[in-house]
């Protein structure tokens, strides 16, 4: 599903305009990308939380020539499902 599939789902759902559906939906999604750039946990309740998660730096192998090679921490995003959508997904 993509943004335009849920800008569609929720325009015939709401009787409000495509357009303007999508301009919200962008909103909402460059508010969770600021928030996660700051640092801050996102908890949408029945939904899930969003927040990051700092990698320790490790050493891997490169599999092609098995040679060692140090890989660096780094930022990843961590979505937790809430209990809602857990059951609902069962």
């Amino acid at each position: 599903m993509t943004k335009k599939d849920i800008a569609l789902k929720v325009a015939d759902k709401t009787g409000i305009k495509q357009i303007i559906v999508k301009q919200v939906l962008q909103g909402i999604f460059d508010c969770v990308i600021e928030s996660l750039v700051r640092d801050e946990k996102i908890e949408l309740r029945n939904f899930g939380v969003f927040k990051i998660k700092t990698r320790r730096p490790r050493i891997g192998r490169n599999p092609r020539t098995g040679q060692t090679v140090p890989v660096p921490s780094r930022r990843v995003v961590i979505f937790k499902p809430g209990l809602e959508m857990k059951q609902k997904i069962k």
